[in-house]
């Protein structure tokens, strides 16, 4: 078959026949770059659609962090709402113990006083 392709070139002077050698080296030149570009090209979208899925992973892993530091700050606010309330309470209940300590005491004393009149 090749020789029907050849066939044309018959009768052409061989300065244009080393032209054609030429032509056709170069055209096979060509299609190898061109191969090799479709290759580089189909590589880099390769590349290229991992990153969008790593860049659309993060995405997704930046929402979740979000949602749950959210969660965390309304915990945080929850328990420092609750430790006021219990400071709070600690507050009263010392005030309680305070007063009551200081009735103790009061009775200690008129009961000590009492005692003493007692024993006169």
């Amino acid at each position: 078959m090749s020789w029907a392709v050849e066939e044309w070139k018959e009768g052409l002077s061989p300065r244009v026949l080393q032209k054609i050698h030429e032509l056709e080296s170069q055209v096979d030149k060509l299609k190898k770059e061109r191969q090799q570009r479709q290759f580089q090209l189909e590589s880099l979208e390769t590349a290229l659609q991992k990153q969008k899925q790593k860049v659309e992973n993060e995405k997704n892993e930046a929402a979740t962090l979000k949602r749950e530091n959210q969660s965390l700050m309304e915990l945080c606010d929850s328990l420092e709402k609750a430790k006021q309330k219990i400071s709070h309470d600690l507050q009263v209940k010392e005030s309680q113990v305070n007063i009551q300590s200081g009735q103790l005491n009061s009775s200690k004393k008129d009961i000590e006083r009492l005692e003493q009149e007692l024993k006169r």
